[in-house]
């Protein structure tokens, strides 16, 4: 029988946002934008990053997004521009000036460059555009959304933290309420939520409610000290597994986990157990292969295969995944690891559905 884990209703909304890393851009004349050449030899495409307002060095989205642009320097010989914005007011200005730079490829990561994006796009119909974690409301030949179904990965993520928490109390929140964030959120919510049903336990989620769409948002993905309020007030609640989705804010959410006895946290995009100074607490993390994707568009932007269709990254292809346990791999108890293990296949299957109104559609 197949079994459907259903999300609110369809909200209006086709994007998502997020993730990027790598030594800071050395500094040009070209309005601050950072570049690397081409290695000798190598091609004469120009690719060009524009970052959202968290930065390259955010160990979240755009540090990912950044390692994928680089790792196509170094294997096609392209030449990489980096653009990084410092707040929103950066972002029209940033996208337009890789018109001016020359950049046969320009990706933007984020949703909230999506407008931006989409406006050059269609005043460049001969340059090439990819979006990372949005997509816009018409589409464009040259404009490739890249895509994830997070709420995929999110699902196993609030499935173990269901399993594992001893206050039977876990939460979530994001930066802020846009669809790529929220698509976590909901995952995680249902997850917890599966486990129960198959489990006979009642767990409480606290930060997001998957029915109401309504939750806990810091309302940027800068200030850390966000980070730090809100995930106290969940362990002064009991919460002792915290997902925060909302870029370098989780870091003061992880420093608040540090701070107290017995609490976890999940990251998101990148394993942050690798890209963050606190894997001690890290139990997993819901990771997006954004690098791979940037990468495989510059390679179809130099082969001369790059379209507009959309890349939906899934537990399926491998574009979302679950990360290791890491230090905590003896404590999850093997029981639950094969749960887990049975509960993707079941999702790549068909016969679990995992459904979000923030997660992007397959279809193309």
């Amino acid at each position: 029988m197949k079994k459907t884990v259903r999300g609110a209703a369809l909200v209006g909304a086709l994007a998502l946002a997020l993730t990027a890393c790598g030594d800071a851009p050395e500094e040009t004349d070209a309005g601050g934008s950072g570049g690397t050449a081409a290695p000798e030899g190598g091609s004469d495409y120009l690719a060009c990053l524009v970052s959202d307002q968290g930065g390259f060095d955010d160990q979240s989205f755009n540090q990912s997004a950044r390692e994928g642009a680089e790792a196509a320097r170094d294997e096609l010989g392209v030449e990489l521009r980096e653009l990084e914005s410092q707040s929103a007011s950066d972002f029209e200005q940033n996208v337009q000036q890789t018109v001016q730079l020359g950049c046969d490829q320009t990706i933007s990561v984020g949703f909230l460059l999506a407008d931006a994006t989409a406006a050059a796009a269609e005043a460049n119909p001969d340059l090439s555009y990819a979006l990372v974690d949005a997509a816009t409301e018409q589409s464009y030949d040259n404009l490739r959304p890249l895509l994830f179904d997070t709420a995929q990965a999110s699902f196993l993520a609030g499935y173990l933290a269901a399993g594992t928490t001893e206050t039977g109390t876990i939460a979530t929140f994001g930066g802020l309420q846009i669809p790529s964030v929220t698509v976590f959120m909901d995952g995680f919510a249902r997850g917890a939520e599966y486990y129960d049903e198959q489990n006979g336990t009642d767990t409480t989620v606290l930060g997001w409610d998957p029915e109401a769409q309504t939750g806990s948002f810091t309302g940027d993905f800068e200030n850390q000290t966000n980070g730090v309020n809100t995930t106290q007030n969940f362990i002064d609640q009991g919460a002792d597994i915290v997902l925060p989705v909302a870029g370098p804010v989780g870091l003061g959410a992880a420093s608040a986990a540090q701070g107290a006895d017995g609490v976890k946290l999940i990251w998101v995009d990148s394993d942050g157990y690798e890209s963050t100074e606190y894997g001690d607490i890290i139990l997993t993390s819901v990771v997006k292969e954004i690098g791979a994707a940037v990468q495989d568009s510059i390679a179809a932007g130099v082969d001369g295969t790059f379209s507009g269709e959309p890349y939906v990254g899934t537990l399926e292809n491998g574009g979302v995944a679950l990360a290791p346990y890491h230090d905590f791999e003896d404590q999850v108890p093997a029981e639950l690891q094969d749960q887990i293990t049975q509960l993707q296949e079941q999702i790549v299957s068909g016969e679990v559905t995992v459904e979000s109104p923030s997660s992007p559609s397959t279809d193309g």
